[in-house]
């Protein structure tokens, strides 16, 4: 269950940042902050994450479901302001493949403008490879990442990740969209 997912104190990442940086579990007064870093990131905001007012209710009842779900944590690096510098998702996923094997699955790594080759990200992800894994008993770390995000495999990769698997989506269409069309 990832809610007792022990959280070390910090990434020793002392000198990156006045005060370093510490990870932390994510709240309800993160939210305009995890907001900014997805519509910093131009193709998120392709796909319509805003920091626009009408976004906020969306946003609000996701924040809420994944912090109900004890499979699901958001976390978040912080500065010693309590300032959220990055942010990534966590989701456990028991199945019956590979024996059995329990998979973390990363999903929505955003990392700050103002603090991107600076090993912010590098660290939070071997977090999630190594204690995080470990805690929540996982046998694989996986990611999917858009075939845009160049830039980003070759980052994942030079931490260890495979692109061993194509993957899929399938947008549903809402109800708002729906509407619209009649």
């Amino acid at each position: 269950m990832l809610a007792a997912l022990p959280l070390p104190a910090d990434l020793a990442l002392q000198g990156l940042a006045p005060g370093g940086w510490t990870l932390r579990r994510a709240t309800d007064d993160d939210l305009s902050a995890l907001v900014a870093l997805l519509a910093e990131d131009a193709l998120a905001a392709g796909r319509g994450d805003t920091e626009a007012a009408e976004a906020f209710p969306h946003y609000r009842a996701a924040m809420g479901a994944v912090v109900a779900d004890p499979s699901n944590e958001i976390v978040v690096a912080v500065d010693a302001r309590d300032r959220v510098g990055a942010m990534l998702q966590l989701t456990r996923i028991p199945g019956l493949a590979r024996r059995g094997a329990t998979r973390l699955l990363v999903e929505a790594v955003r990392v700050g403008s103002a603090h991107r080759s600076a090993g912010l990200g590098t660290a939070m992800l071997r977090w999630a490879m190594g204690p995080a894994a470990e805690a929540t008993g996982s046998a694989l770390v996986q990611l999917t990442s858009d075939e845009q995000r160049v830039d980003a495999h070759r980052f994942y990769e030079r931490l260890g990740f495979v692109g061993s698997h194509r993957g899929f989506k399938h947008a549903v269409p809402s109800r708002r969209s729906a509407e619209r069309q009649a």
